[in-house]
């Protein structure tokens, strides 16, 4: 008998050896998926247009947040049912991360109101602690936010080994209170509590409770290494849209700066031209000093980067009108070929000048009686031709010496510029020179009509 009770505790002794080796080998596999999951959860909603929109929005209305936090609640609220459908699947249930991260990036109340609504698979199976809990932990997490600067929250890094090095270098030199250093204890601090109360009061809150005091430490880490990894994912993010944001500031810069130029040959040659028939012609000079002032006040003010058709050519006329005033009507013609389908379609302002300007000095001016500039639109299928040409010399009629003293080509790479920035490969810019013919340049870019998406 005696051998018989011996060797039956030998048996229970091993079994609960095994059991102890399942459960603890289950918490490490269920560390490592966690992050994995947090990982893939944090990649899948930074993909979301709207998600990026609402999350890195600088303000937000209450619609908003809650749309923001939706994308959140709807699928880690699964998470945490899955964790009771799914055998062992214990690192679909992150709802603790998740009420630390809405803490800290979306503030106490709505993180409060987050970690109520994940609880709700957990109090639908008995596990009553678990809201009250997950809405004390929101509360926390949002008034620790408080006390450390939004940088040093998206700056917060999972690798603690190279955390705690930074920190006892700085530490050594000059004692202060790192605040990254701090929301990591802090973050590991309620995964502690969270395990206490999971322990004084069992199945009434989850949590990973191992066997041994290394695995327990390695619980309590993980939790500030996952909230970093979100944070990770998503500051990558942030500077990515940062630097974009930067770009397009720069892009429009440019832009601005290729609108607002002017040949200034054509405005000293315009203000000699209006000297000349202040006496002679004083209305004609009036008029000339009306478009003038017309074509400045159109270069010089803030003005839409798109205007339809109509509008470019009204601006066109201005120029042409004083372009033929100096020349004479004998000298220069201008003719028009416009559809009149074409005259909404929006078109970058300030577009049209620079090709005239181009074809006047480049092509019609070295020619002794003239010539005629063609303005042309039309629609092919859903874009616009836009062409502006002339009978002059043509480009390879002049030496390359004279075209670069004069500038020639300046308006026309002008304009190529601009609708790279604004269209990029959607835009064709053509040109076409015969020498002793003329020069044809055409334009041609998607036909959007105001008030088109």
């Amino acid at each position: 008998m005696w051998r018989e009770n011996g060797l039956f505790r030998s048996i229970r002794s091993g079994a609960a050896r095994y059991i102890c080796d399942v459960t603890d080998t289950l918490i490490l596999i269920t560390l490592l998926v966690k992050l994995g999951v947090m990982a893939s959860v944090a990649s899948i909603l930074a993909r979301a247009s709207s998600f990026r929109r609402l999350f890195f929005a600088e303000q937000r209305r209450h619609r908003q947040t809650l749309a923001l936090l939706a994308f959140f609640l709807v699928p880690l609220t699964i998470g945490v049912y899955l964790r009771f459908l799914v055998p062992n699947f214990l690192a679909a249930d992150i709802s603790f991360e998740t009420t630390v991260l809405l803490g800290l990036l979306v503030g106490p109340y709505w993180a409060l109101l987050s970690g109520a609504v994940l609880s709700i698979p957990a109090m639908l199976h008995h596990e009553y602690l678990s809201l009250p809990f997950n809405a004390a932990l929101g509360l926390a997490a949002g008034f620790i936010e408080r006390f450390v600067e939004r940088e040093a929250v998206w700056s917060f890094t999972p690798f603690i080994d190279l955390s705690l090095y930074r920190w006892v270098r700085r530490n050594l030199r000059k004692p202060r209170i790192d605040r990254q250093i701090l929301l990591l204890f802090l973050i590991a601090a309620m995964e502690m509590v969270r395990d206490w109360v999971a322990h004084a009061f069992p199945h009434r809150l989850f949590a990973l409770l191992a066997d041994t005091m290394w695995l327990q430490a390695l619980v309590w880490l993980s939790a500030p290494i996952v909230v970093g990894i979100a944070l990770k994912v998503w500051n990558a993010l942030r500077v990515e849209m940062s630097l974009e944001e930067q770009k397009r500031l720069v892009l429009e810069a440019r832009l601005d700066a290729l609108q607002r130029q002017i040949n200034p040959h054509f405005l000293f040659n315009t203000l000699n031209s209006i000297a000349a028939l202040v006496r002679s012609q004083p209305e004609l000079a009036r008029e000339m000093t009306v478009k003038l002032a017309n074509i400045l006040r159109a270069l010089l003010k803030d003005h839409d980067t798109y205007v339809p058709l109509s509008q470019e050519l009204r601006f066109t006329d201005d120029y042409l009108d004083i372009e033929v005033v100096r020349f004479g009507t004998d000298k220069l013609r201008v003719e028009k070929e416009i559809d009149p389908r074409t005259l909404e379609v929006l078109v970058p302002s300030i577009l049209l000048q620079p090709l005239i300007e181009n074809s006047i000095k480049h092509g019609l001016e070295p020619r002794i009686h003239g010539g005629t500039v063609t303005v042309r639109s039309r629609l092919e299928g859903e874009r616009i031709v836009i062409e502006v040409a002339d009978d002059g010399v043509g480009i390879g009629q002049r030496p390359a010496s004279a075209l670069r003293r004069d500038g020639a080509g300046i308006g026309m790479k002008n304009v190529q510029e601009r609708l790279e920035v604004l269209y990029g490969d959607q835009a064709r810019f053509d040109v076409v020179s015969n020498p002793g013919r003329g020069t044809l340049v055409s334009i041609e870019i998607p036909a959007v009509m105001p008030g088109a998406d």
